[in-house]
């Protein structure tokens, strides 16, 4: 609360130097009497609009939970790139067309915990973000289960286009 009382005192002593500066150049060509007049409501307007609560600065900034799925979805995507080129990529019995399919899984895993960040900014936050959770654990999830598996369970990757097709979705869905 002291923050935010500082913060008020900071805004209403700018209105107040707002106000000498109005008067000061408004002056001369409004006359003095205007040029007061002009500095009185624009520092009025000023103060009126630092006239919030508390409470109200708080729900303000509270965080959306989207932005808190983003980073533990960012968090595991760095988890997954780690263990990609420390313990995955190294490793000579991996055929290259999987370290191919695993990169893919991480990158499109960035680049959509990124996307979360954006969510709390849709009309419909609930559903574009349920779409890019599901699309990115179908589309990614089935990658990374395939490159993992070195491509020895082939059915997996039939799934791959539905999570792919939920993210085409979720992107659309930001749109409409």
């Amino acid at each position: 609360m002291d923050a935010f009382n500082g913060l008020t005192k900071l805004i209403k002593d700018q209105a107040c130097g707002f106000y000498g500066q109005v008067r000061t150049f408004a002056g001369p060509w409004l006359g003095q009497k205007a040029g007061e007049e002009a500095a009185t409501k624009a520092s009025q307007v000023a103060v009126k609009t630092v006239q919030i609560t508390g409470p109200e600065v708080l729900a303000a900034l509270r965080v959306s939970p989207w932005i808190q799925v983003a980073g533990l979805f960012g968090a595991s995507a760095v988890v997954m790139g780690a263990f990609g080129a420390h313990g995955f990529y190294p490793r000579k019995d991996v055929k290259e067309e999987m370290k191919a399919v695993f990169e893919t899984a991480n990158k499109y895993h960035f680049i959509h915990s990124l996307a979360l960040l954006g969510v709390p900014l849709t009309r419909r936050p609930t559903v574009v973000g349920s779409l890019i959770i599901v699309g990115m654990t179908v589309f990614c999830g089935t990658c990374y289960a395939h490159a993992l598996t070195n491509g020895r369970d082939e059915r997996i990757i039939y799934i791959t286009p539905y999570g792919g097709m939920t993210l085409i979705a979720a992107w659309l869905a930001m749109v409409f």
